[in-house]
């Protein structure tokens, strides 16, 4: 599965890269988020409560940050697994561009599933996984740029 978007937030370069490594901005912004620990710089650990079409599972899971370059870009590799449901690995490559005052972030998805998730099929697989990055996507903007009531 392949996901490429683009988001502007109305934020300073700056700010969004260093948001996008603060543990606590991203536990509000990842949906069914319990966990989110940070390991060392560049190592993430996370439990997410997710439901998949008619799967629901709680997956565990790690992510760690390569090709760092501030506050342009980096890329995102994890995997979790989520017991009898399966697992999932993915790979995402995120930049940021100046746009004005704010900040357009582009990001490449590459993720693959095993186990039931696998059995889903790709169109219901494909299509939670767009609603997932979306609402991951719309938290971060809102609570970056200040529109999430001032809880950031």
């Amino acid at each position: 599965m392949k996901l490429t978007e683009e988001i502007r937030i109305g934020a300073p370069r700056e700010a969004v890269y260093a948001a996008l490594n603060d543990p606590d901005i991203l536990r509000q912004s990842i949906p069914g988020c319990e966990e989110l620990e940070k390991v060392s710089d560049t190592e993430l650990s996370a439990v997410v409560r997710a439901k998949i079409g008619p799967v629901k599972a709680r997956f565990r899971g790690d992510v760690t940050l390569s090709d760092l370059n501030p506050p342009e870009s980096y890329t995102l590799k994890g995997q979790g697994k989520g017991g009898a449901a399966g697992f999932a690995r993915g790979e995402a490559s995120v930049r940021l561009s100046e746009d004005g005052n704010a900040t357009v972030l582009h990001y490449d998805v590459n993720a693959t599933v095993g186990g039931k998730l696998a059995q889903l099929g790709s169109r219901l697989v494909d299509s939670s996984a767009r609603s997932l990055a979306a609402a991951f996507f719309e938290n971060f903007r809102k609570i970056v740029s200040g529109e999430d009531g001032g809880t950031s």
